[in-house]
């Protein structure tokens, strides 16, 4: 039988970073390319303590339907704990819990976008995100980069030719793929030409308490006395990428069509993730245990970038993060990158990302790759970025 595809997912394609992780599964591949947290990371004694007091004291409240907002402890907390860090305006916002910072980006996308609506965005950006917002046919528009944060010049080139802009998403800090951290500067500068032009932001910070090195800047929600800056954030990175619990700040009519929009798609959240948050987010030291975080991606990151420093080509370049998951590296322009990355994964046994497939445009040329240092042991790094090394210096120099 011929089956014939909606118009919303014809052109949607597997992640490219999906289909580099079948590689991984070859014995004696060694992946740079994942996401995930270090596994070390992961607080799974108290997560099991925390667990195992809900199933004995409170079994029903774990495996029973709640609301769609989200356990409502988890909100009250995430509401204080945004006001602390001027991520949530009591005036005029509220909270809904979301299944991940993926599905908060995708629902804010749904309740205000319509086919054919211009969503501006990094160049290149978080492909989760993109092939998210390419499902309900807007105009995708991406804005070059500079090395602190998007191009002011061209995201307002994009304001005055793009037809019916309404979102303008941004990853500030940290930024998936290249590590980038927007300026306090620029992120006032993007916030003035919200309110000139009148667009919303939609401001995705799953990395933002990963600072291992540098000074904190304020969030763009922070700047916010318009109602105009949608903040989405998750506890992947903090507590457990697993329990897929992510949430959203954001003026309060936003957040009730969320609502609406979320009960059409998973009705709520897993509660039993939700619960075990909050009793993890207020009965532990965060800032001891953030600081663990901290320490554990930058001794990673420092691994890593001391092989880029001493035993990389020189030919190659990159952004040394402050904080984050990942390195952003790039090659001489005269050199094929999609080739090399392949030639990575197959000769060298190691996995790395080809920087188009972060790109919005099938036509954007890409000359850079995407590094993790998250995933993978020291051990692991330390072969990999060795192996990695000679390559560049075989094929380069």
């Amino acid at each position: 039988m011929e089956y014939k595809f909606s118009d919303k997912v014809s052109g949607l394609k597997a992640s490219a970073i999906r289909e580099i992780l079948k590689f991984t599964s070859v014995p004696g591949v060694i992946s740079f390319a994942a996401g995930n947290p270090a596994p070390e990371a992961f607080p799974t004694e108290r997560i099991a303590e925390l667990s195992a007091e809900l199933l004995r004291d409170d079994p029903v409240l774990a495996l029973q339907y709640n609301i769609t907002e989200g356990y409502t402890p988890l909100r009250e907390f995430l509401k204080e704990w945004m006001t602390e860090k001027n991520c949530f305006h009591k005036e005029f916002d509220d909270i809904i819990v979301t299944s991940g910072g993926q599905q908060a980006n995708e629902l804010s996308c749904k309740v205000l976008l319509n086919e054919g609506d211009t969503l501006l965005c990094e160049s290149p950006s978080f492909i989760g995100s993109l092939n998210a917002f390419r499902s309900y046919n807007v105009n995708l528009v991406g804005v070059e980069m500079d090395e602190d944060g998007i191009n002011l010049e061209k995201l307002e080139d994009a304001l005055k030719t793009q037809p019916n802009v309404k979102i303008l998403y941004l990853i500030p800090n940290f930024q998936n793929p290249t590590g980038r951290t927007m300026s306090l500067e620029k992120r006032k500068a993007v916030y003035e030409l919200a309110c000139r032009y009148d667009f919303i932001i939609l401001e995705d910070d799953p990395y933002g308490e990963l600072r291992f090195t540098g000074e904190n800047i304020p969030s763009i929600k922070s700047l916010d006395t318009e109602g105009r800056v949608i903040y989405s954030s998750t506890f992947s990175k903090l507590i457990s990428s697993g329990f897929r619990t992510g949430f959203v700040s954001a003026p309060a009519p936003i957040i009730q069509k969320i609502v609406v929009c979320k009960q059409v798609s998973d009705v709520h959240s897993n509660i039993w993730a939700q619960v075990v948050s909050h009793r993890f987010m207020t009965t532990v030291d965060r800032e001891a245990h953030f600081n663990k975080l901290r320490d554990i991606y930058r001794k990673k990151s420092e691994l890593m970038c001391s092989y880029i420093d001493n035993s990389f080509s020189k030919k190659i370049t990159y952004i040394k993060p402050e904080g984050g998951l990942f390195i952003w590296c790039n090659l001489p322009e005269d050199c094929d990158m999609n080739a090399f990355c392949k030639q990575a994964v197959q000769e060298y046994k190691v996995a790395i990302v080809p920087g188009n497939s972060f790109s919005i445009s099938e036509n954007e040329v890409s000359h850079s790759f995407r590094l993790n240092y998250s995933t993978p042991t020291n051990e692991q790094i330390m072969d990999g970025m060795e192996k990695l090394a000679k390559m560049t210096r075989d094929i380069l120099d």
